[in-house]
């Protein structure tokens, strides 16, 4: 019964289905779209970022949405050593630390490099992408600071210092120098980045009268920072020795000169004046002895006269002779003491006249401007202690050139020379 009842509500269930009218209508089929595949070239597996430790090599293999054949690969701005494969896109780099030892290559910078793949038949069928490559390195080498000179500087004041601090580069570069002294200096050029330079002139009177020793010392320090603070200090000791103040020291030099000078044409005429007076001196008792031996002779002759008279006056007239001699002593006596005078003035002008000579300055600045001073300043003294007796003439009616000219003449050099015996 249950069978039959089943079997009855299948008929009726079916003979339903088949009376509905199917309103399903399809559309034109040309009208669907239909997926196009994708035709423009890509770099399908661009890795935008490599990092590559300085030991390890690099390989890897770039890849298009076309047939690799047709294609050329190839690098612009590649750094040293970066290079890929033509034909099939292979990037590859073996890392050599003496790329980076000889700074051609840096750690932690970020070398952006362009990819250009293109089309061997179409040149218009090509693309350009990027990526970057970042060295480094897990061994700890750092970066120092090396001064062009090292251990300890002597030098003068009012001299000057110059010297540049060079940097060592290692993972990571020095980016900025501190510099430090140990106590104030005064102006002074700092350095700030590798390869500056630091400029230092001590002033004159840097070193106090107080230092021992007449030095000071003077610790200059050097503290080199990288971007992740990494520090390394350069230490340089600089020693400053008492200097001459040359530009003091040149013009008290030129008053020394000018007071030598004026003391030599002081000397000079005076011995004007004295050379006068014995010149004087030596006439009038020429003058005696001429008139005595004229006398003395006219008296020899008239003694040979038959004339009595004549024979008397004679007799007479040699005796004038002998009453002319001490008239001659008294009106004008031997002056030995000018004459020695005289001598040693000339002999101290000439000494004095070497020593300008031989003292002069040489060159733009003389490295032997105290000594000269000394010698000259010294000179002078003891020419003034050894005529100090000699009355020195103030009064001057000659100018400079006709004191010379007369000190310099033949007659005189004649007369005040040394004679060989």
């Amino acid at each position: 019964m249950k069978n039959f009842c089943f079997s009855l509500l299948f008929l009726f269930t079916w003979f339903s289905s088949s009376g509905q009218t199917d309103t399903t209508r399809f559309g034109n089929l040309d009208s669907l779209e239909l997926a196009t595949p994708d035709t423009s070239l890509r770099i399908i597996n661009l890795n935008p970022v490599f990092s590559i430790h300085v030991d390890s090599t690099l390989s890897y293999q770039f890849q298009i949405n076309k047939t690799p054949s047709n294609y050329f690969w190839f690098l612009r701005n590649a750094p040293i050593g970066v290079r890929i494969n033509k034909d099939n896109g292979i990037l590859y780099f073996k890392a050599d630390k003496s790329y980076f030892l000889s700074g051609r290559l840096k750690y932690d910078f970020n070398y952006k490099l362009t990819l250009g793949v293109q089309n061997l038949l179409n040149p218009k069928e090509r693309i350009d992408s990027t990526f970057t490559i970042v060295f480094y390195n897990t061994d700890i080498i750092p970066s120092k600071l090396k001064p062009t000179v090292s251990g300890t500087i002597w030098i003068d004041e009012g001299d000057t210092l110059r010297f540049k601090v060079l940097c060592e580069t290692g993972n990571f570069p020095i980016e900025s120098i501190l510099t430090q002294t140990s106590i104030p200096i005064g102006e002074f050029n700092p350095i700030f980045n590798c390869n500056d330079e630091f400029k230092w002139g001590p002033s004159y009177d840097f070193v106090k009268e107080t230092d021992t020793g007449k030095i000071k010392s003077v610790i200059v320090s050097f503290i080199g920072t990288t971007k992740f603070k990494l520090k390394d200090t350069a230490q340089l000791k600089i020693i400053v020795k008492n200097g001459l103040n040359y530009p003091l020291a040149l013009e008290q030099y030129h008053m020394l000169v000018h007071d030598m000078n004026s003391y030599i044409l002081k000397l000079k005429f005076t011995f004007l004046q004295l050379d006068k007076t014995i010149k004087k001196t030596k006439g009038t008792r020429t003058g005696f002895d001429l008139t005595a031996a004229s006398a003395a002779l006219t008296g020899t002759v008239l003694a040979t006269s038959k004339d009595d008279q004549t024979k008397r006056t004679g007799l007479i007239m040699p005796s004038i002779g002998v009453v002319l001699s001490p008239i001659k002593e008294a009106t004008a006596p031997n002056r030995p003491a000018e004459q020695n005078q005289a001598t040693l003035l000339r002999s101290s002008i000439k000494r004095l006249e070497y020593i300008l000579q031989d003292n002069a300055l040489v060159g733009e600045k003389d490295p032997n401007l105290a000594q000269k001073s000394a010698k000259i300043k010294e000179e002078l003294k003891q020419s003034q202690m050894q005529l100090i007796d000699v009355p020195i003439e103030i009064t001057n009616d000659l100018s400079e050139e006709e004191l010379n000219q007369y000190f310099n003449s033949k007659k005189v050099m004649k007369k005040y020379s040394l004679k060989a015996k």
